[in-house]
């Protein structure tokens, strides 16, 4: 278990705080996470990677030369937000264009291509690629379907050495896609990981038993099976990955592959090396030639007990790219020159500040907010009630949250809606505090809760509290009906980002019928607070509904007949958040 943390709710950052205090020679912070501190070739493609916390080396340990020019880092087990990822690129951007790349998760998946199309707003040519490795998550005719697991870091590697080699922006992701379409990985666990101030892991695995098949977040396996020996457990993941070859590979004799035999966080180099010496046999007995094999901790997830191999089929192309040097903080292959440290960006060091200057005293600007009629103010004082509802609500319920996430997904929402909900309270409070309209104070939380919380939620929720924002604006007092029509707007916003559908089993389950309840009641002339009563009724019905669907969508999907029984853990938020809201309402009615 992860013993040593503050505030469970800080890990992330001071855990970034100290990985780039322990590696100033590589690294530099920027806001969002960090970028190379050695100087950049003027025109090349910046390579940016990303994902939550808790799999280091993943994903700041990759960034240097040879490898990523930037790293976005999220909360535990959460994607960064748009912004965070933005904010990473233009630093790392050198006008080549930026490549981001990711693992195929939900939350990545928007907040990366949020972030792109951001980029593409201020003129800087964006492209994204999700790595998506792990045959156990679906099967060769849904490879789109696949997370991202240690093959992260083949995929990674061959677009960074393309872009280290001056190719522009398509080139280099036309290298991504060829790396990733013949990368395969697959894994297996022996216990659960537990977070940061979590008194138990996200799942658990029986006395001699084995997890095949789990994900990198906590998710549970496809199935069980007797613990092996080690000879056993390299058989079978030798013999998985072999029966799924790439396209065009119709027999592995004869081929080349780069192997990596990864640790989750509790198996020790000298038992990988055990297994490793089979899985080598195991590959040469099938005529594959092995290139640079990488046995050790390479994507991890806190303490899990469990390994995984990754075999990505080489030709001449990728295995040069492959072999290439590489010098970052917890990967280096080969030599390179000296580097040179990027003295354009770099920040000022304790011995430089001594013998500079004494500057005039910087005063910040004061925070300003637009212009709002009165009317909107009052109204911005029920906005604010209403967050202040939703994060004590979220905060009651978090545990439960994220013990009915961890059925079949990684156990994470609870803790995610509380970091939101929070942040967006917090936000619209300073907002309401300078003046703001009632827009201004949702938009404004909208910003606050994505950045904090990460993650597929958090994509999500700053898409609904954005649109109630611009339809509600700061020049009039919204009425029932102004309110029930940004519902609306953010039914359909949520549904074009995520791509769900009603009978998807997530939160859009409750979000359209609490939506299509809301605008009927007003459209019968309820006043609000009546007419938001009878949707959220409808809505905790409809959140209740959930239990009998199986998962079409996110990281429960591969576990779909686990989560049967159980509602989904977004539906169940979003429908205890209606019914603190209709409270809130009352109280300001």
């Amino acid at each position: 278990m992860t013993r040593l943390f503050n505030d469970p709710a800080a890990f992330a950052d001071e855990a970034l705080e100290g990985f780039t205090a322990a590696h100033r020679r590589w690294v530099r912070p920027v806001t969002g996470g960090v970028v190379r501190a050695t100087a950049t070739p003027a025109g090349q493609v910046a390579v940016v990677i990303g994902g939550g916390s808790g799999h280091y080396p993943a994903f700041s340990g990759l960034v240097g030369r040879g490898l990523a020019h930037g790293a976005a880092v999220g909360n535990v087990f959460a994607s960064p937000s748009a912004r965070q990822i933005h904010s990473v690129a233009t630093a790392a951007h050198v006008g080549g264009g930026v490549l981001l790349m990711y693992g195929n998760y939900a939350g990545d998946v928007l907040h990366f291509g949020q972030a792109a199309e951001r980029l593409a707003a201020d003129g800087i040519e964006a492209r994204t690629f999700a790595v998506a490795d792990d045959i156990s998550s679906a099967g060769p005719e849904e490879s789109a379907k696949r997370r991202g697991i240690a093959g992260d870091l083949p995929v990674f590697k061959a677009a960074a050495a393309a872009a280290e080699q001056g190719l522009p922006l398509e080139e280099v992701l036309r290298v991504a896609e060829r790396a990733g379409a013949r990368t395969r990985s697959f894994g297996i666990a022996f216990s659960g990981c537990t977070l940061p101030g979590a008194d138990h892991p996200l799942f658990t695995v029986p006395a001699a038993r084995m997890a095949v098949g789990l994900g990198i977040h906590g998710e549970p396996g496809i199935g069980e099976e007797a613990l092996p020996t080690a000879d056993e457990a390299a058989r079978l993941l030798v013999e998985t990955l072999l029966k799924e070859l790439p396209e065009d590979v119709a027999d592995p004799a004869g081929q080349r592959a780069a192997v990596i035999l990864n640790g989750l966080g509790s198996v020790k180099y000298e038992e990988l090396f055990v297994v490793y010496r089979r899985v080598a046999a195991l590959l040469g007995d099938a005529g594959v030639e092995i290139v640079d094999p990488e046995v050790g901790e390479l994507v991890t997830s806190f303490d899990m007990a469990g390994i995984s191999l990754t075999l990505t089929w080489l030709d001449d192309r990728l295995e040069e790219l492959w072999r290439a040097p590489a010098d970052t903080p917890a990967y280096r292959k080969g030599a390179l020159d000296a580097a040179e440290p990027d003295l354009d960006r770099a920040p000022v060091t304790a011995a430089a500040q001594d013998t500079a200057v004494p500057a005039a005293p910087v005063v910040p600007a004061a925070p300003v907010v637009p212009a709002a009629s009165d009317a909107s103010r009052r109204a911005a004082g029920t906005v604010l009630a209403a967050l202040d509802a939703v994060a004590r609500v979220v905060d009651a319920h978090a545990d439960e949250l994220g013990r009915i996430d961890a059925v079949a997904g990684d156990g994470d929402h609870g803790i995610g809606m509380r970091r939101g909900s929070t942040a967006a309270h917090r936000a619209a409070a300073d907002a309401h505090g300078l003046g703001a309209g009632a827009g201004t104070v949702l938009t404004r939380a909208a910003d606050a809760w994505a950045d904090k919380a990460g993650g597929t939620s958090g994509a999500l929720w700053g898409t609904i509290l954005r649109s109630l924002g611009t339809a509600l604006g700061d020049r009039e007092a919204p009425d029932a009906a102004r309110v029930a029509e940004g519902v609306t707007e953010a039914s359909a916003a949520v549904r074009q980002l995520g791509g769900a559908e009603v009978g998807d089993k997530t939160m859009v389950d409750v979000l359209v019928p609490f939506a299509d309840a809301l605008a009927a009641a007003t459209g019968e002339g309820l006043p609000l607070a009546d007419a938001w009563d009878r949707a959220a009724t409808t809505a905790t019905a409809a959140a209740a509904g959930t239990a009998d669907l199986l998962p079409r969508r996110g990281r429960a999907r591969p576990h779909a007949e686990k989560s049967l029984g159980t509602p989904d853990a977004g539906a169940h938020s979003l429908a205890l958040i209606t019914r603190a809201v209709h409270g809130a309402l009352l109280d300001h009615h």
